[in-house]
C-alpha cells in the first residue's frame, strides 16, 4: 500500500465551501488539493453563496434604518455591503462587458477591450444604471417592511446566480486561458440543483406571483445577455457571467418593488 496522503474527499461540505470561496471574499480555508472541474460541481452551490450576500446587504440596510438614517442612506449601506462581499466581482463583468460588446468592433478587439482593466463610457454609463436602479428600488424596499427588504435582497442575489449555471452549459467559453474555461461546464445534475435553490429563496422573498414574474423576466434577461454574447464573441467569459448576474439581479429588485395588481 501508498503511503502517500489521500487527496481529501470533494463532497457536498467542500463544495458549498468553494462555492462561497469563488463568488465572495470570505476567507474560508480549503485545505488539500481540488480536482480540475471543483469550481463546476460546486456551481450547484451559487444560490447559497448568493443568499449568504443578500443577507448580509439586508442586514446593513436594516441597521442604517434602525439608527435612523434615510432611506438612500440605508440603500446605499446595502449595496455597499454587497459589494464588499464579492468585491465588486459582478459589478466589474458588467462594465466590461458593456465596454467591449458596445465598444468593440470586431470579434478579437471586443476581448481585447473586456481583458483590458481600465474602465470605458460604456462601462460607467452601465454601472451608474446598474448601481441606480438597484438604489432606487432598496429605496422602496427600506421604506416598506424589513422582512419585504429581507426577501427582495436574498431573491435578487439567490435567483440571479442560480441561473450562472445554466448560462455556463449552454455557452462555449471563448477564451481558453481565462477564468471562465478553467471553471468547467456543471452537470445538468449540478444546474437543476442550482435553479432549484434559487427559485425556492425566489418564491420565499418574492411570494408566488411576484415571484415567478420576477424569475421568468430575469431569465430572460439573463438570457439576452448571454445571446448578445453569443452572437459579437462567440461565447462567454467570466465578465458575461458577471453582467447577465447584475441583469438578473437589477429585474429581480424591481419586480420585488413594482406595483404589479396581485390577483389577491
Amino acid at each position: 500500500m501508498s503511503n502517500l496522503p489521500r487527496a481529501p474527499r470533494f463532497g457536498p461540505a467542500r463544495q458549498l465551501a468553494l462555492g462561497l470561496v469563488f463568488l465572495t471574499r470570505l476567507p474560508i480555508p480549503l485545505r488539500g488539493a481540488l480536482p480540475d472541474d471543483a469550481v463546476a460541481r460546486a456551481a450547484w452551490s451559487f444560490p447559497i453563496a448568493g443568499a449568504l450576500v443578500g443577507l448580509v446587504g439586508a442586514a446593513a440596510a436594516i441597521a442604517g434604518n434602525a439608527i435612523g438614517l434615510p432611506a438612500m442612506a440605508s440603500a446605499l449601506l446595502a449595496l455597499a455591503a454587497t459589494m464588499a462581499m464579492t468585491g465588486a466581482l459582478h459589478e466589474d463583468g458588467l462594465a466590461d462587458t458593456a465596454d467591449g460588446l458596445g465598444g468593440g468592433r470586431t470579434r478579437e478587439r471586443k476581448l481585447e477591450i473586456m481583458k483590458d482593466s481600465r474602465i470605458g463610457y460604456y462601462g460607467v454609463l452601465a454601472l451608474i444604471v446598474g448601481v441606480g436602479l438597484r438604489a432606487a428600488a432598496l429605496v422602496s424596499a427600506v421604506e416598506d417592511t424589513r422582512l419585504h427588504l429581507l426577501g427582495a435582497l436574498v431573491a435578487a442575489h439567490a435567483g440571479s446566480r442560480a441561473l450562472l449555471p445554466l448560462l455556463m452549459r449552454a455557452l462555449p467559453s471563448v477564451r481558453p486561458g481565462g477564468l471562465a474555461a478553467s471553471v468547467g461546464v456543471p452537470s445538468s445534475l449540478s444546474s437543476i440543483t442550482a435553479l432549484v435553490l434559487g427559485t425556492a429563496a425566489v418564491f420565499w422573498g418574492l411570494g408566488d406571483v411576484l415571484g415567478l414574474i420576477g424569475f421568468v423576466t430575469a431569465a430572460i434577461g439573463m438570457v439576452v445577455v448571454g445571446a448578445l454574447a453569443r452572437r459579437q464573441i462567440g461565447g462567454y467569459t467570466g465578465d458575461v457571467l458577471g453582467a447577465a448576474q447584475q441583469v438578473g439581479e437589477i429585474i429581480l429588485l424591481l419586480a420585488a418593488v413594482a406595483q404589479i395588481p396581485l390577483p389577491y
